[in-house]
Protein backbone atom coordinates (compact mmCIF):
# COMPACT_ATOMS: atom_id res chain seq x y z
CA UNK A 1 0.00 0.00 0.00
CA UNK A 2 1.68 3.35 -1.13
CA UNK A 3 1.98 5.98 1.41
CA UNK A 4 1.79 9.56 0.18
CA UNK A 5 3.49 12.33 1.47
CA UNK A 6 4.35 14.63 -0.76
CA UNK A 7 5.98 18.30 -0.76
CA UNK A 8 4.94 20.77 -4.29
CA UNK A 9 8.24 23.60 -3.46
CA UNK A 10 8.47 25.85 -6.61
CA UNK A 11 7.09 23.43 -8.80
CA UNK A 12 9.30 20.27 -7.78
CA UNK A 13 7.33 17.35 -7.24
CA UNK A 14 8.39 15.40 -3.81
CA UNK A 15 6.81 11.99 -3.40
CA UNK A 16 7.28 9.48 -0.13
CA UNK A 17 6.26 6.16 -0.33
CA UNK A 18 6.54 3.12 -1.37
CA UNK A 19 5.95 1.34 -5.23
CA UNK A 20 3.89 -1.11 -5.00
CA UNK A 21 5.40 -3.84 -7.61
CA UNK A 22 8.79 -3.08 -9.38
CA UNK A 23 8.38 -0.58 -12.33
CA UNK A 24 9.68 1.37 -14.71
CA UNK A 25 9.25 4.54 -13.00
CA UNK A 26 7.62 4.90 -9.40
CA UNK A 27 4.04 5.61 -9.29
CA UNK A 28 2.70 8.84 -8.61
CA UNK A 29 0.62 9.69 -5.35
CA UNK A 30 -1.51 12.19 -4.63
CA UNK A 31 -0.15 15.78 -5.26
CA UNK A 32 -0.56 18.31 -2.06
CA UNK A 33 0.83 21.82 -2.58
CA UNK A 34 2.28 23.12 0.44
CA UNK A 35 4.66 25.33 1.68
CA UNK A 36 8.49 23.48 2.38
CA UNK A 37 9.29 25.36 5.53
CA UNK A 38 5.96 25.96 7.43
CA UNK A 39 4.89 21.88 6.25
CA UNK A 40 7.93 20.79 7.87
CA UNK A 41 10.10 19.83 4.94
CA UNK A 42 14.00 19.19 5.25
CA UNK A 43 15.34 22.65 4.87
CA UNK A 44 18.34 21.38 6.70
CA UNK A 45 22.01 20.76 5.75
CA UNK A 46 24.05 17.60 6.47
CA UNK A 47 25.59 19.13 9.54
CA UNK A 48 21.83 20.00 10.74
CA UNK A 49 22.70 24.47 9.90
CA UNK A 50 19.73 26.03 8.25
CA UNK A 51 19.64 25.37 4.16
CA UNK A 52 20.50 28.75 2.50
CA UNK A 53 17.69 31.37 1.45
CA UNK A 54 16.72 30.55 -1.96
CA UNK A 55 17.10 26.72 -1.52
CA UNK A 56 13.98 24.87 -3.06
CA UNK A 57 13.45 22.74 -0.05
CA UNK A 58 14.75 19.38 0.12
CA UNK A 59 15.99 18.57 -3.07
CA UNK A 60 17.28 21.80 -4.40
CA UNK A 61 20.91 23.44 -4.07
CA UNK A 62 21.84 27.00 -3.57
CA UNK A 63 25.22 26.37 -5.22
CA UNK A 64 28.85 24.46 -4.23
CA UNK A 65 30.19 28.06 -2.98
CA UNK A 66 28.38 28.36 0.50
CA UNK A 67 28.66 24.81 1.22
CA UNK A 68 25.50 23.27 0.38
CA UNK A 69 25.28 19.74 -0.85
CA UNK A 70 22.77 19.13 -3.48
CA UNK A 71 20.43 16.90 -2.45
CA UNK A 72 21.33 16.65 0.98
CA UNK A 73 18.12 16.45 3.48
CA UNK A 74 18.06 16.34 7.42
CA UNK A 75 19.48 13.44 8.62
CA UNK A 76 17.10 10.86 10.85
CA UNK A 77 13.92 11.84 8.24
CA UNK A 78 12.45 9.78 5.58
CA UNK A 79 14.10 10.86 2.27
CA UNK A 80 11.36 12.61 -0.05
CA UNK A 81 11.63 10.57 -3.92
CA UNK A 82 11.73 12.78 -6.77
CA UNK A 83 9.99 11.81 -9.91
CA UNK A 84 10.86 15.29 -11.96
CA UNK A 85 11.18 18.58 -11.09
CA UNK A 86 9.21 21.88 -12.25
CA UNK A 87 6.72 21.13 -15.21
CA UNK A 88 7.71 25.38 -16.11
CA UNK A 89 10.62 26.64 -18.55
CA UNK A 90 12.67 24.43 -20.87
CA UNK A 91 14.93 22.52 -18.21
CA UNK A 92 15.32 18.77 -18.55
CA UNK A 93 17.91 16.59 -16.77
CA UNK A 94 20.15 13.84 -18.54
CA UNK A 95 20.60 11.09 -15.73
CA UNK A 96 23.38 7.81 -16.73
CA UNK A 97 23.68 4.88 -14.37
CA UNK A 98 26.64 3.10 -14.36
CA UNK A 99 25.27 -0.11 -13.32
CA UNK A 100 27.96 -3.15 -11.39
CA UNK A 101 26.78 -6.26 -9.69
CA UNK A 102 28.69 -9.24 -8.57
CA UNK A 103 27.77 -10.87 -12.10
CA UNK A 104 28.89 -8.05 -14.05
CA UNK A 105 32.37 -8.15 -12.22
CA UNK A 106 32.94 -12.24 -12.82
CA UNK A 107 31.51 -11.41 -16.53
CA UNK A 108 34.78 -9.24 -16.69
CA UNK A 109 37.00 -11.25 -15.33
CA UNK A 110 36.05 -14.43 -17.78
CA UNK A 111 36.19 -12.13 -20.53
CA UNK A 112 38.84 -8.46 -20.79
CA UNK A 113 37.02 -7.98 -24.37
CA UNK A 114 33.45 -6.69 -22.15
CA UNK A 115 33.14 -2.88 -20.90
CA UNK A 116 30.60 -1.22 -18.76
CA UNK A 117 31.83 2.00 -19.78
CA UNK A 118 30.75 3.74 -22.49
CA UNK A 119 32.94 5.94 -23.19
CA UNK A 120 31.61 7.11 -26.24
CA UNK A 121 28.39 8.78 -24.11
CA UNK A 122 31.15 10.09 -22.24
CA UNK A 123 33.22 11.89 -25.09
CA UNK A 124 29.50 13.02 -26.95
CA UNK A 125 28.29 14.89 -23.71
CA UNK A 126 31.73 16.57 -23.32
CA UNK A 127 31.93 17.20 -27.26
CA UNK A 128 28.79 18.98 -26.66
CA UNK A 129 29.24 20.68 -23.82
CA UNK A 130 26.14 18.61 -22.24
CA UNK A 131 25.34 18.92 -18.36
CA UNK A 132 24.76 15.39 -16.87
CA UNK A 133 24.38 13.72 -13.12
CA UNK A 134 25.92 10.48 -13.12
CA UNK A 135 24.34 7.75 -10.69
CA UNK A 136 27.84 5.40 -9.85
CA UNK A 137 27.90 2.42 -8.03
CA UNK A 138 30.91 1.70 -5.37
CA UNK A 139 32.10 -1.78 -7.74
CA UNK A 140 31.57 0.57 -10.94
CA UNK A 141 33.59 3.60 -9.33
CA UNK A 142 36.17 0.44 -8.42
CA UNK A 143 36.55 -0.94 -11.55
CA UNK A 144 36.97 2.27 -13.49
CA UNK A 145 38.46 5.15 -11.28
CA UNK A 146 40.08 6.88 -14.33
CA UNK A 147 37.01 7.22 -15.76
CA UNK A 148 35.38 8.15 -12.17
CA UNK A 149 38.17 10.89 -12.08
CA UNK A 150 37.51 11.91 -15.86
CA UNK A 151 33.65 12.62 -14.51
CA UNK A 152 34.37 14.36 -11.56
CA UNK A 153 37.25 16.92 -13.26
CA UNK A 154 34.37 17.89 -15.58
CA UNK A 155 32.35 20.79 -13.88
CA UNK A 156 29.29 19.98 -16.18
CA UNK A 157 29.08 16.99 -14.46
CA UNK A 158 27.65 15.89 -11.17
CA UNK A 159 27.89 12.41 -9.31
CA UNK A 160 25.17 10.55 -7.01
CA UNK A 161 24.78 7.46 -5.60
CA UNK A 162 23.61 4.01 -7.08
CA UNK A 163 24.26 1.64 -4.26
CA UNK A 164 27.32 -0.68 -3.75
CA UNK A 165 26.76 -3.59 -5.54
CA UNK A 166 23.26 -2.66 -7.61
CA UNK A 167 21.23 -5.03 -5.30
CA UNK A 168 17.66 -4.59 -5.45
CA UNK A 169 16.16 -3.09 -1.95
CA UNK A 170 12.65 -4.32 -2.83
CA UNK A 171 12.15 -7.93 -4.25
CA UNK A 172 11.05 -8.91 -6.71
CA UNK A 173 13.23 -6.78 -8.68
CA UNK A 174 14.04 -7.79 -11.95
CA UNK A 175 16.41 -10.46 -11.68
CA UNK A 176 18.57 -8.59 -9.28
CA UNK A 177 19.96 -10.42 -6.12
CA UNK A 178 18.15 -8.74 -2.77
CA UNK A 179 20.24 -7.11 -0.14
CA UNK A 180 19.13 -7.84 3.57
CA UNK A 181 17.24 -4.71 5.36
CA UNK A 182 19.89 -4.56 7.92
CA UNK A 183 22.41 -4.14 5.31
CA UNK A 184 21.10 -1.26 3.36
CA UNK A 185 22.03 2.01 5.33
CA UNK A 186 25.96 0.84 5.57
CA UNK A 187 25.85 -0.18 1.52
CA UNK A 188 24.41 3.57 0.29
CA UNK A 189 26.89 5.06 3.39
CA UNK A 190 29.78 2.78 1.78
CA UNK A 191 29.36 3.97 -1.68
CA UNK A 192 29.33 7.96 -0.81
CA UNK A 193 32.70 7.08 0.93
CA UNK A 194 33.73 5.40 -2.23
CA UNK A 195 32.98 8.40 -4.65
CA UNK A 196 34.10 10.89 -2.12
CA UNK A 197 37.62 11.16 -2.82
CA UNK A 198 37.09 11.77 -6.30
CA UNK A 199 35.72 15.58 -5.43
CA UNK A 200 34.04 17.38 -8.46
CA UNK A 201 30.25 17.85 -7.80
CA UNK A 202 29.58 15.49 -5.00
CA UNK A 203 26.01 15.19 -4.42
CA UNK A 204 23.52 13.63 -1.92
CA UNK A 205 21.16 12.10 -4.75
CA UNK A 206 20.47 8.67 -4.31
CA UNK A 207 18.58 6.35 -6.60
CA UNK A 208 17.45 2.78 -6.25
CA UNK A 209 18.56 -0.23 -8.72
CA UNK A 210 15.77 -0.97 -10.55
CA UNK A 211 13.54 1.53 -9.08
CA UNK A 212 12.00 -0.84 -6.86
CA UNK A 213 11.96 0.08 -2.98
CA UNK A 214 9.40 0.28 -0.26
CA UNK A 215 9.17 1.77 3.01
CA UNK A 216 11.48 0.00 4.58
CA UNK A 217 14.08 0.95 1.85
CA UNK A 218 13.02 4.51 2.54
CA UNK A 219 13.28 4.10 6.68
CA UNK A 220 16.95 2.88 6.30
CA UNK A 221 18.09 5.98 4.27
CA UNK A 222 16.81 8.48 6.70
CA UNK A 223 20.16 8.29 8.27
CA UNK A 224 22.00 9.56 5.56
CA UNK A 225 20.39 12.80 4.69
CA UNK A 226 19.41 12.36 0.93
CA UNK A 227 17.03 12.68 -1.63
CA UNK A 228 16.17 10.00 -3.67
CA UNK A 229 15.81 10.67 -7.46
CA UNK A 230 13.36 8.53 -9.68
CA UNK A 231 12.30 9.53 -13.40
CA UNK A 232 10.04 10.15 -15.44
CA UNK A 233 11.23 9.01 -18.48
CA UNK A 234 13.11 5.48 -18.61
CA UNK A 235 14.57 5.07 -21.89
CA UNK A 236 14.94 1.30 -21.35
CA UNK A 237 18.81 1.46 -22.94
CA UNK A 238 19.87 -1.68 -21.50
CA UNK A 239 18.65 -4.62 -23.43
CA UNK A 240 17.47 -2.58 -26.78
CA UNK A 241 18.81 -4.07 -29.96
CA UNK A 242 18.70 -0.39 -31.87
CA UNK A 243 19.06 2.93 -31.09
CA UNK A 244 15.57 4.15 -32.76
CA UNK A 245 13.76 3.10 -30.06
CA UNK A 246 15.57 4.22 -27.26
CA UNK A 247 15.42 7.95 -29.33
CA UNK A 248 11.86 7.64 -29.51
CA UNK A 249 11.24 6.47 -25.77
CA UNK A 250 13.08 9.73 -24.49
CA UNK A 251 11.83 11.91 -26.85
CA UNK A 252 8.19 11.12 -27.39
CA UNK A 253 7.68 11.51 -22.91
CA UNK A 254 9.76 14.17 -22.54
CA UNK A 255 8.42 17.59 -21.66
CA UNK A 256 9.84 20.56 -19.13
CA UNK A 257 10.89 19.37 -15.71
CA UNK A 258 11.56 15.34 -17.14
CA UNK A 259 14.17 13.46 -15.09
CA UNK A 260 15.46 10.96 -18.35
CA UNK A 261 17.02 7.84 -17.23
CA UNK A 262 20.09 6.40 -19.22
CA UNK A 263 22.86 4.14 -18.83
CA UNK A 264 26.80 4.60 -19.51
CA UNK A 265 26.66 0.20 -19.00
CA UNK A 266 28.26 -0.56 -22.57
CA UNK A 267 27.94 -4.61 -22.39
CA UNK A 268 23.96 -4.29 -21.73
CA UNK A 269 22.90 -1.12 -22.85
CA UNK A 270 25.20 -0.79 -26.43
CA UNK A 271 23.34 1.43 -28.34
CA UNK A 272 22.95 4.40 -25.75
CA UNK A 273 25.93 6.37 -27.86
CA UNK A 274 23.99 5.84 -30.83
CA UNK A 275 21.29 6.91 -29.61
CA UNK A 276 22.59 9.94 -27.45
CA UNK A 277 23.07 12.36 -30.72
CA UNK A 278 19.97 12.25 -32.00
CA UNK A 279 18.08 12.61 -28.67
CA UNK A 280 20.31 16.03 -27.79
CA UNK A 281 19.43 17.11 -31.36
CA UNK A 282 15.37 16.04 -30.95
CA UNK A 283 15.69 17.93 -27.00
CA UNK A 284 17.23 21.31 -28.79
CA UNK A 285 13.73 20.50 -31.98
CA UNK A 286 11.53 20.49 -28.59
CA UNK A 287 13.23 23.87 -27.09
CA UNK A 288 14.21 22.15 -24.07
CA UNK A 289 18.10 22.28 -22.36
CA UNK A 290 19.53 19.41 -20.79
CA UNK A 291 20.82 20.95 -16.99
CA UNK A 292 22.13 19.02 -13.98
CA UNK A 293 19.62 17.61 -11.66
CA UNK A 294 20.69 20.79 -8.91
CA UNK A 295 19.88 23.13 -11.99
CA UNK A 296 16.47 21.56 -13.01
CA UNK A 297 15.73 21.67 -8.93
CA UNK A 298 17.04 25.16 -8.28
Amino acid sequence: MRIPLLMLAAGLVLTVGACTAPSKAAQPGQTVAVDPVTAGAPTNGPSGSPAPSGSAGAAGSAGPSDGWVPGATAKGTVPPVVEHGPRVGNRVALTFDADMTDSMLRRLANDPSVSFANRKVIDILERTRTPATFFLTGEWVETYPALTRQLAANPSFELANHTYRHQAFKSPCYNLPTIAPDAMTGDVAHTFDVIAPYGGRQTRYFRFPGLCYDDTALQALAPLGVTVVQGDVVSGDPGATAAPPIVHAVLSKVRPGSIVILHITEANAQFTDEALQPILDGLKAQGLRPVTLSELFR
